[in-house]
């Protein structure tokens, strides 16, 4: 991108131009101008700069000379600092290069969601218990958020949209998206009939809004067994550090549901490391809490975790330091996701680290040659080989 839109311009002075605010006008500006074998190459450079499967876009800070703003870059690799990246990414996505980016009903359909019915056609009734929190977090979202944007779900090299294994009758679909309000949404469906469902989601806030992560996971077994956390994943350990208070917004609709006031065991996860006094979590036998409970309970976390982000004032200082803490958590998530295991029986290891690490948690530190943990927990009911956390 460099060489195509200002060829007589070093990379530390494009850095500054997007800083300034004006790259995306020089970008747009020079179209114009552009060669037909630039303008083959843009799709190329922008899919190198978003979908790098060994430097993620907002991946590990290098070291290097600093430069005005707080900008590093390394010279050997020109591997950028994670705001760089995250203001070049938010720039590519914002140009308008032909409107043909896919829509977020057009990214959902591709696999045919929202599914009627299971992959197991023996299952009749209520096949897919976690559906209505996807239709309704879908329509949320693209009722609510601003500038909505559906983004890749893949590394460069392997496609996360979609997985199946039909010999087990075991489907995974997956979604991601960002806005002005978040700098990522991902949600996850897994469908293996009774056996197993899982709803899955995550809404990182934009790094220049110093705040929790909303995290969700819900999960059910044999339809006899049912776990669920939703929470306001903080970022600090002291809540007084990120730029609002919330727990005392989440008390008063934790209080209403007794069945969610649940405590979860440190077999797999500290609760006292990315998890908020307010977290609602619950493991119980009777589906019907499900949407007696759960379900107001969560639209309810979705709908404050927004307001909670439009309340409170953007501030670009705090982007390095927020990117760092969401990197941790990435980090400290992959290293602990006991689904991890099931991943690797369905589909096979290498597909389920890359899937752990380059889409759920697109930031984590990976250590090389690391097997995925024996914990394949959503293979089976609480308490089956390792239970879940």
């Amino acid at each position: 991108l460099v060489g195509i839109v200002q060829p007589q311009k070093t990379t530390s002075e494009i850095i500054l131009l997007l800083n300034e605010g004006t790259f995306e006008s020089i970008f747009t500006s020079s179209l114009a101008t552009m060669k037909p074998q630039h303008l083959l190459l843009l799709p190329v450079a922008a899919a190198y700069t978003l979908q790098s499967p060994h430097h993620s876009f907002v991946g590990t800070p290098v070291s290097g000379p600093q430069h005005r703003a707080n900008f590093r870059m390394d010279t050997e690799t020109n591997t950028l600092d994670p705001v760089t990246k995250y203001r070049v990414e938010k720039t590519l996505k914002n140009m308008n290069l032909g409107d043909r980016s896919m829509t977020l009903r057009q990214a959902e359909a591709v696999h045919g969601m929202p599914w009627k019915d299971s992959i197991d056609k023996k299952v009749q009734d209520d096949e897919l218990l976690y559906m209505p929190f996807w239709e309704w977090t879908m329509s949320f979202i693209e009722e609510n958020l601003t500038d909505l944007k559906v983004a890749p779900c893949h590394n460069g090299k392997t496609d996360f949209s979609y997985n199946v294994n039909t010999k087990k009758k075991a489907r995974i679909v997956n979604l991601c998206a960002s806005s002005k309000e978040y700098r990522k949404i991902r949600m996850t469906y897994y469908d293996a009939g009774d056996n197993t469902q899982v709803f899955n989601a995550v809404f990182y806030p934009d790094p220049e809004y110093n705040l929790p992560i909303l995290g969700i996971d819900l999960l059910a077994f044999n339809r006899k067994k049912y776990l669920a956390i939703v929470d306001f994943q903080p970022l600090h350990e002291d809540e007084a550090d990120h730029a609002a208070t919330y727990e005392h917004i989440l008390e008063p609709i934790k209080d209403k549901y007794e069945s969610l006031k649940g405590r979860m065991s440190s077999k797999f996860y500290d609760e006292t490391q990315f998890f908020s006094q307010q977290m609602l979590f619950a493991r119980f036998d009777e589906e019907k809490i499900v949407q007696d409970d759960l379900f107001p309970a969560f639209k309810s976390y979705v709908q404050t975790h927004l307001d909670l982000v439009r309340s409170t004032d953007a501030n670009p200082s705090d982007m390095k330091m927020v990117l760092e803490r969401q990197k941790e958590y990435d980090t400290y998530s992959a290293e602990r996701d006991p689904a991890t295991g099931l991943f690797a029986a369905m589909y096979g290891a290498d597909w389920a680290g890359d899937f752990v690490h380059d889409f759920l948690f697109s930031m984590s530190e990976r250590k090389e040659g690391g097997a995925p943990p024996a914990m394949p927990f959503m293979g089976g009911p609480p308490g089956a080989m390792g239970g879940p956390p």
